[in-house]
């Protein structure tokens, strides 16, 4: 679709063709270059929103006065779960502590996570181990940018997925403050492991950074539940 150019047929058909070709060709060059292959050639959030926000001509309405619900007065969300220490860090978005909790953990978390072949094991791991033990070093050693170099490494070889080096270069690219890597980072942890409450915790600090508040506020939410499960015996992080 996206190849054939076929404007009316990919833009929203609630909007009835009510839009200018100019503007929805814009809209449809973005989509096309979010869905790049290459992460690289991705837009970022910045790019997102100074691309669209020339496009809105109407003053801001509010979600739930252009859908006809009545407003309810909410609170500042507060965590419907106990928070574990590395829960607390990330509401506090205290960076130090995070890294702290994340070098003591080390990769305990990762049992389970690789299944790997004697032949895969012998031609590639010695040099992708290594590029991580030098992240490791650099990681512990605060040199955040050395970090993301030798973890970018070990992820690009693929032989092996640890969810604790995305987890580790997703808090560097918040020491860099690079939020948004940081948050695809804490999503592919989440990806390689989907019950792991430090993938979610990762996730809402990039969300708070982003300034998504609401959304780390659930998303901590969901990880303290994922703790929670995990103490009662269920499987957890």
């Amino acid at each position: 679709m996206i190849r054939g150019k076929n404007i009316l047929l990919l833009m929203d058909s609630h909007l009835e063709g009510n839009f200018s070709t100019e503007e929805a060709t814009v809209v449809f060059d973005l989509a096309s270059r979010c869905l790049q292959y290459e992460p690289r050639e991705r837009p970022n959030t910045k790019d997102l929103v100074a691309t669209l926000a020339p496009l809105q001509n109407k003053s801001d309405v509010p979600s739930y006065v252009m859908l006809g619900i009545p407003k309810h007065e909410e609170g500042p969300p507060t965590p419907q779960h106990p928070l574990s220490p590395m829960g607390d860090a990330c509401s506090r978005m205290d960076l130090t502590a995070i890294h702290q909790i994340l070098v003591m953990t080390h990769y305990k978390d990762d049992e389970g996570t690789n299944e790997l072949s004697f032949q895969e094991w012998t031609q590639q791991m010695r040099d992708m181990l290594e590029a991580r033990k030098r992240g490791d070093v650099a990681f512990r050693d605060k040199d955040f940018k050395t970090s993301i170099e030798c973890y970018s490494q070990f992820i690009d070889v693929g032989t092996m997925v640890s969810p604790t080096v995305y987890a580790r270069r997703s808090l560097c690219h918040l020491l860099c403050d690079q939020p948004d890597a940081a948050l695809r980072d804490a999503m592919q942890a989440q990806c390689v492991y989907p019950d792991w409450s430090t993938a979610f915790y990762m996730q809402a600090v990039a969300l708070a950074k982003l300034d998504m508040h609401k959304d780390a506020a659930d998303m901590l939410n969901e990880a303290a539940a994922l703790e929670e499960k995990k103490q009662r015996g269920g499987k957890g992080s």
